[in-house]
């Protein structure tokens, strides 16, 4: 077990790249990093494989993503030869039985039902991703709107029992940018098309000027969390995909009698 008080001292006052280098030093049990190809995430890829640190990349690709950010992926691999980047893709038949018994769209229509898709797509995978797994590594940053204004460095996932680092939680969006043209990160193309945050294709849009970093996803919901699932702790949001498919269920018995 990781003492994470310990782990703090330990990291604390250390810049991105040495936090991620001293975690291979001092932690034994898998570490692994989760990357959507995006700015911050193009950044730890990089300290990765330029110091080709014992740190498994993953991927989870939910079938719907933007061809930008495939390119992104490709690039990715062709500028660091050193690194392995493993796909999760969402279960066959939890996709099959959604979209049969509710088309490619059921996100638009309801809370619920988006949440439930983003369940299917994105939370099961990472739970296959990080089964096993003692260190998780994001890119979350604290200026990447409400829900995520506390990110600290460390951090314990209950819902996924793992420890939860994220080394660029202190960085603003304009390091962030400063430090991919500085180093020729390849990156997509969509951050310089108004695409702050990119998700899979029919959720996300360019955003406004004027508009929070975070609203061009699922941009149809209304006081809603932006959040897909993948760092939510609360019950909120397992509890509605429950709802939901509870819901399914009544609907499908109904029909039967």
């Amino acid at each position: 077990m990781i003492d994470i008080q310990r782990l703090n001292e330990e990291l604390k006052g250390l810049d991105a790249a040495q936090v991620l280098k001293k975690l291979t030093q001092i932690v034994n049990d898998p570490i692994v990093f989760s990357t959507s190809f995006q700015l911050e995430d193009q950044i730890i890829t990089h300290f990765i494989a330029t110091e080709d640190l014992n740190i498994e990349i993953f991927t989870i690709d939910t079938g719907r993503h933007f061809p930008e950010t495939y390119k992104t992926w490709e690039k990715t691999l062709e500028r660091y030869s050193n690194i392995k980047i493993r796909a999760y893709f969402p279960d066959t038949e939890d996709v099959e039985k959604l979209l049969t018994e509710k088309g490619p769209f059921s996100f638009y229509k309801s809370v619920e039902n988006r949440k439930e898709c983003c369940y299917i797509r994105k939370v099961k995978p990472l739970e296959r991703a990080l089964a096993g797994k003692a260190v998780w590594i994001t890119g979350l940053r604290s200026g990447q709107g409400d829900t995520r204004q506390n990110v600290p460095l460390v951090d314990w996932d209950k819902k996924h029992q793992v420890v939860k680092i994220n080394p660029l939680h202190d960085w603003t969006l304009e390091q962030v940018r400063k430090f991919i043209n500085d180093n020729l990160i390849p990156y997509n193309e969509l951050h310089d098309r108004g695409y702050p945050s990119i998700g899979c294709q029919p959720c996300t849009r360019a955003i406004k000027p004027g508009e929070p970093l975070r609203a061009g996803r699922w941009w149809w919901e209304q006081n809603a969390k932006k959040e897909c699932g993948l760092h939510v702790q609360d019950e909120d949001f397992s509890n509605s995909v429950k709802i939901n498919k509870l819901n399914i269920n009544q609907e499908n018995n109904s029909q039967t009698k």
